[in-house]
């Protein structure tokens, strides 16, 4: 099917695959040249997207003279919601099926906020497969994993039981507080425009059983198993993945580089330079 909507949508191609375990998985391709694949993030819908001030620019931007190829994680977007599994193994799994179904032999992989540990799961279980790796705004270990002491346990502990409640209640003031975490820059329009994206995206429930999967994630006993070059872009002042979990990954992934940009936004928005540095970057990178 192809989806609707503005700029790039009226041309992307929508398509099932199937997981192990049965899950319907939703993928797109838009745009032509040499492929591009995103792993899958929080939270996605291929064709609801194109129209959301959030995400449109990065779908323009990354689909730029070659194809973009993207899907929904299961649990959300177009993919099946009700779903006998929810871990990180099946995300990660779940991306193979999409790399199966489109038949790509060697390709680069980005990986956005918690889409970078999936992909660098993969690159790690298919070497073979992944010629570059682009993380954005990704980290190696989730919030409770990477608490040092009782006082920030503590403090986890605690951001994910608001969640919790704020999520299953679609409580207005903390999807509100939430959205500023992820573009401290924006303004309350973009908050209300994410939050209205977020609840279009998923159930309650999912969106629960998401950040509670979030925040157990590692991948810092692996990612010295990838193999391929890897560049690492990070928001210097990101309020929602602080830089130094970019740092971890530089240092854990052994032929890796770091850039760090000046915004304070864990999703980049169009109006800010450091979205046009981005694609700079990736295009540089790309073109090696």
């Amino acid at each position: 099917m192809s989806g609707g909507g503005p700029n790039g949508a009226g041309r992307q191609t929508i398509r099932f695959c199937r997981a192990d375990d049965g899950t319907r998985i939703a993928y797109a391709t838009v745009g032509s040249g040499p492929p591009l694949l995103k792993a899958a993030n929080w939270l996605t819908h291929l064709d609801l997207e194109w129209m959301s001030p959030v995400w449109s620019h990065w779908l323009g931007g990354l689909a730029r003279n070659r194809q973009l190829i993207r899907y929904d994680e299961r649990g959300c977007g177009l993919s099946d919601r009700a779903v006998p599994s929810f871990t990180f193994d099946d995300w990660v799994d779940d991306l193979e099926s999409v790399v199966e179904a489109t038949g790509l032999d060697r390709f680069p992989l980005l990986g956005v906020s918690q889409g970078g540990a999936v992909a660098v799961a993969y690159a790690a279980r298919r070497p073979e497969r992944v010629s570059r790796l682009i993380l954005a705004g990704a980290y190696a270990r989730g919030r409770q994993v990477r608490a040092q002491d009782e006082t920030e346990r503590e403090e986890a502990d605690l951001d994910l039981d608001l969640a919790r409640v704020g999520w299953i209640h679609q409580d207005p003031s903390f999807l509100r507080v939430f959205a500023s975490q992820f573009l401290p820059e924006g303004t309350p329009g973009d908050w209300e425009e994410f939050s209205d994206f977020q609840r279009r995206t998923t159930s309650p429930a999912n969106g629960v059983r998401f950040l509670e999967e979030f925040a157990r994630i590692d991948v810092s006993d692996i990612a010295h198993r990838v193999e391929c070059p890897t560049l690492i872009i990070h928001s210097r002042d990101d309020g929602r993945v602080p830089a130094s979990q970019a740092s971890e990954l530089a240092s854990l992934i052994p032929d890796s580089r770091l850039v760090l940009l000046k915004s304070r936004n864990h999703l980049l928005t169009a109006f800010e330079p450091a979205w046009d540095e981005f694609l700079s970057h990736i295009d540089a990178f790309l073109a090696e």
